[in-house]
C-alpha cells in the first residue's frame, strides 16, 4: 500500500520514544513522538491518526487524563489507544486504561514483535478504512453521477419544449421548477469535493 498512517508516540522520556520509533519504523508509517499529554491532545485534533501509543506514567498530564481527553473530541474519539506502562503486576492500571477508552495494554518491558505486530493491525484497518471512504468519492461514482444527472438535465429540457406544456402554464411553470430544482442539484454537487476532474 503506498499510503502512509500517522502513529503518535507519547512518552516524557526520550529514550522511550527512540526505542518505539525503532521498533516501529519497518512499518514504513509515519511516526509522530510527542512528550506531553499535552501536546498529545494537539496532534489528534489536527490530523488523524490510525493508532496512539501512550505512556501512562507522565508529569503534568498522565496518560489516563490524555485519553479521556482524546476521547472527549469528536475528531479523535474514534482513534485507538494503546497504553504503554511500566506498571507491572497492576491490573487495576490496565482496567483504568480501558475504562478511558483504551483498546489494549502493554506492560514494559514488552515483546517488541508483539509491539508491532498490534499495531500493524491497526494501521491495516485505518488505511482500509480510508481506502473504502476514497472509493465512495472516486471518479467512476462521480462520473456515474454526472452522466446520470446529465440525462436527466436532457429529459427536463425535452419536457419543457414539448406543445403540451408550452401551451399549459401551470405545466411550464412546473417544468420551470423542476429544470431549476435539477440546476441547484448539480451546484451543489459541483461544489463537492471530488466534482471536478
Amino acid at each position: 500500500m503506498s499510503r502512509q498512517a500517522r502513529i503518535l508516540l507519547v512518552d516524557d522520556r526520550a529514550e522511550n520514544l527512540v526505542a518505539l520509533e525503532a521498533i516501529l519504523s519497518p512499518l514504513n508509517q509515519l511516526l509522530v513522538p510527542v512528550r506531553s499529554g499535552e501536546q498529545a491532545v494537539r496532534a489528534v485534533l489536527a490530523e488523524e491518526y490510525a493508532v496512539v501509543l501512550l505512556d501512562i506514567m507522565m508529569p503534568g498530564m498522565d496518560g489516563f487524563e490524555t485519553a479521556e481527553q482524546i476521547k472527549r473530541h469528536a475528531k479523535s474519539r474514534d482513534v485507538p489507544i494503546i497504553f504503554l506502562s511500566a506498571g507491572v503486576a497492576q491490573p487495576e492500571l490496565a482496567f483504568r486504561g480501558y475504562a478511558v477508552g483504551a483498546v489494549d495494554y502493554l506492560a514494559k518491558p514488552f515483546d517488541p514483535w508483539v509491539l508491532k505486530a498490534k499495531v500493524s493491525v491497526f494501521v491495516d484497518l485505518y488505511l482500509k478504512s480510508k481506502e473504502r471512504a476514497d472509493s465512495l468519492t472516486g471518479r467512476p461514482v462521480v462520473d456515474q453521477l454526472s452522466a446520470g444527472l446529465q440525462a436527466i438535465e436532457e429529459t427536463v429540457a425535452l419536457l419543457g419544449r414539448l406543445p403540451a406544456v408550452i401551451k399549459d402554464a401551470e405545466a411550464a411553470q412546473t417544468a420551470a421548477q423542476l429544470a431549476g430544482s435539477v440546476g441547484r442539484l448539480r451546484d451543489a454537487l459541483e461544489a463537492f469535493p471530488g466534482w471536478a476532474s
